[in-house]
């Protein structure tokens, strides 16, 4: 008896080892799925700082954690499929950029919780009920920051103080825009220039646009923050160094490439922040009840080279405020 006991619990033991080894096996790593439409690649620098700020929580791609990238390129059409394909992937938390993102992924669910990054005003936009109670299944973060178009224009016109007339090129089929317009509007009159709004709708109404800054001769242009820019900006580039026009624009990324001035909150701080979302909510917390954070970091960059292509003399005093002078 005492044998036969024996090599029952040998038998036993032997069939619960492989047992364990496919229970450890079988571990499910969490998946993030995460849609881009203000970036092409997930190599960008703000894309990128969600991968950094996770590492410092202790989440290592590929090991703990898998992410599924997908970017719309700026075409809000492409937005329910990818969401749709992240889906199909199991994710279990999506993190989305900008508000039209947020729709869509709201639309097609109810249950996985959505972390927002650079959604401009989710109460307004109906994405939460309130900053400090969501109440669904979006939370994340807000660049809500009243007046910023107005001190995009004023940094304009202390740049290039003899432009009094500056152009602002806006997307017509954003609503956020119309905002943005009122806050220059009102700023004007107090900045002595006279505003032209300009709206498209797509790249391919770039060019027509800046034939009408050139026939109402404005000095300098203000480029409002939208997906469609920042895909489109090297037809941009193009048209603002064809026709000599110190532009503002909304993004950093922009700068470097030849772009005169932005001034942004910094969105690599953004989507850095929406890890300690994505790991809260990993650990079981509810998106209902983690509060939409708002407080962003404002970056403000000067491209030398491009004023001096453009023949711009920077005062001191507006370089001794920029954040980073590229030379």
């Amino acid at each position: 008896m005492e044998r036969r006991a024996f090599l029952g619990t040998l038998t036993s033991g032997l069939l619960a080892a492989p047992l364990a080894v496919e229970a450890q096996q079988a571990a499910r790593v969490p998946r993030i799925g995460v849609v881009l439409t203000l970036y092409s690649s997930a190599a960008d620098d703000a894309p990128q700082a969600l991968s950094t700020g996770l590492r410092s929580l202790g989440y290592i791609e590929g090991q703990n954690i898998a992410i599924d990238w997908r970017s719309a390129e700026g075409n809000y059409d492409r937005l329910p499929t990818i969401v749709a394909d992240l889906l199909r992937l199991k994710a279990d938390v999506l993190v989305v950029d900008v508000t039209r993102a947020a729709r869509a992924a709201m639309q097609a669910t109810k249950t996985i919780p959505i972390v927002i990054t650079v959604a401009a005003d989710p109460v307004r936009d109906g994405l939460v009920s309130s900053l400090s109670h969501p109440g669904g299944n979006v939370t994340g973060l807000s660049i809500l920051l009243p007046d910023i178009s107005a001190k995009r224009l004023q940094l304009l016109t202390e740049a290039i103080p003899s432009a009094s007339r500056v152009a602002v090129l806006w997307n017509s089929g954003s609503p956020y825009h119309k905002t943005l317009l009122a806050e220059a509007d009102a700023a004007a009159p107090s900045l002595r220039v006279h505003l032209l709004p300009l709206a498209v709708q797509s790249p391919s109404e770039f060019q027509g646009a800046f034939l009408t800054m050139a026939k109402a001769q404005v000095g300098a242009v203000l480029v409002a923050d939208d997906p469609m820019f920042l895909a489109g900006r090297a037809q941009l580039f193009e048209l603002t160094a064809k026709h000599r026009l110190p532009t503002v624009f909304a993004h950093r990324e922009f700068i470097p490439a030849g772009g005169f001035m932005s001034y942004e909150p910094n969105l690599s701080e953004r989507f850095r922040l929406a890890g300690t979302y994505v790991d809260k909510l990993l650990r079981g917390a509810k998106p209902s009840d983690l509060p939409v954070n708002q407080a962003a970091t404002l970056e403000f960059v000067i491209n030398l080279k491009t004023a001096k292509a453009l023949a711009l003399t920077i005062p001191p005093s507006l370089l001794a405020r920029a954040d980073e002078v590229i030379e």
